[in-house]
């Protein structure tokens, strides 16, 4: 009996995803805010990943105060990839965000989501999800070149982006996204702290 009510408890009401669903819209609509002065210039573009997690830490970190649950960082994984899909990103950004948010939620997991560390962690292991298009980009150009313009990327983005890459932006891109959500995270951290504590959430 205690175990099938452990398992009822943990798993996702129709309340938590409608909570889910809420606080992943505005997820995505500030992702979309923080990439905007960047994913539109071919030049800027390649630093889209760091601008986009700037403003969703403590929305990330709110969602899993509200929900605590196998699942739910998950769904919100899979939902952002599925949008950035029929929005003709790049399918490697829309899996990334799919199997990064399943890592990350197995991250935020093994604390029981009442870790503020390894909350914040979490989300920065779900924003590595937006580089999965710039991997494949430098790894495989020619690859990544034809699916873009099978998107309907013009041929000339794809040619100022193309000569304007360097070598050493990859790395950049990866370790200035991975700074720039743990940094926002730890921001969300002191913006919400009341609501953590409320939550039972601890360092």
């Amino acid at each position: 009996m205690n175990n099938e009510r452990n398992l009822k408890r943990e798993e996702l009401t129709v309340k938590d995803l409608v909570t889910t669903g809420i606080f992943t819209a505005l997820f995505f609509i500030f992702t979309i805010i923080g990439g905007l002065p960047f994913a539109p210039n071919p030049v800027l573009t390649f630093y889209m990943p760091i601008g986009s997690v700037l403003l969703c830490g403590p929305i990330f970190l709110l969602l899993v105060a509200k929900v605590p649950k196998r699942w739910a960082i998950t769904t919100l994984g899979i939902i952002v990839g599925l949008i950035f899909f029929a929005t003709g990103m790049h399918w490697a950004m829309d899996l990334g965000y799919v199997v990064m948010g399943f890592i990350a939620d197995l991250a935020a997991g093994t604390k029981g989501y009442r870790s503020v560390k390894m909350n914040v962690l979490s989300y920065g292991l779900l924003c590595l999800g937006a580089t999965g298009t710039y991997i494949v980009f430098f790894l495989n150009p020619s690859a990544w070149i034809s699916t873009m313009l099978k998107n309907g990327t013009e041929q000339s983005y794809i040619d100022t982006m193309t000569a304007s890459a360097a070598d050493w932006m990859l790395a950049v891109i990866l370790l200035g996204t991975a700074a720039a959500a743990i940094a926002s995270g730890w921001i969300g951290t002191k913006l919400l702290k009341r609501q953590f504590e409320r939550a039972g959430i601890t360092a």
